[in-house]
């Protein structure tokens, strides 16, 4: 597959693993207002490096994501988007409540929201995405054979989409996130809640 980069960053591919840097300040999110007097709400950035492969029509992608958990937000996601305004992401995230969880968050004409998922134990989870239509989910796994969902939802998609990798560090100094066994299969499955 032919891939790009939106926001041009540093990766090294072996195998079957790419390790990406996210740098420190990176995300994709649009913070509309919602700041309090205490904890950390990120600010809005879209500028984390995408590398991203263009598909049309139904598709499964799913990677093994893994890294260091060093500071709040710190995540390896995936992400599936139509344009700089109309995005979605998984993420496997070190919360602002200290656990690691898998993560997502929606964005549709410049508005973010963000649901926390499943806390899962240990540094590396399963993530995917599939479309069915306009219907998109995401699911996580920690073996690889089991997948459940975290989110299904809809996004303002054309017939091509761009989806692939995300390594970002919101408010941290960033790192190396890892990617393991990527794989796409152009299909489209029989129940998108259970992605398969």
């Amino acid at each position: 597959m032919d891939f790009k980069w939106l926001n041009e960053g540093q990766m090294k591919e072996e195998n079957n693993k790419i390790e990406m840097i996210a740098p420190a300040q990176s995300d994709f999110f649009f913070n509309n207002g919602a700041i309090g007097d205490e904890g950390i709400t990120p600010e809005s950035l879209c500028n984390a490096p995408f590398y991203y492969t263009e598909i049309a029509g139904d598709f499964v992608m799913r990677v093994k994501v893994a890294h260091d958990f060093k500071d709040t937000y710190d995540s390896a996601s995936i992400m599936v988007m139509q344009d700089m305004r109309n995005w979605a992401k998984a993420c496997f995230e070190m919360t602002d409540f200290g656990t690691h969880a898998v993560v997502s968050v929606i964005a549709r004409n410049g508005e973010s929201d963000d649901a926390n998922g499943c806390n899962i134990d240990g540094n590396d989870v399963w993530l995917q995405v599939c479309r069915s239509g306009k219907s998109f989910a995401f699911h996580y796994s920690v073996d690889g054979k089991n997948f459940y969902m975290m989110r299904f939802f809809n996004l303002p998609a054309g017939e091509t989409v761009k989806v692939g990798l995300l390594p970002q560090a919101p408010v941290g100094d960033g790192g190396i996130r890892t990617y393991t066994d990527l794989t796409f299969e152009e299909k489209t499955v029989k129940n998108i809640r259970m992605g398969e």
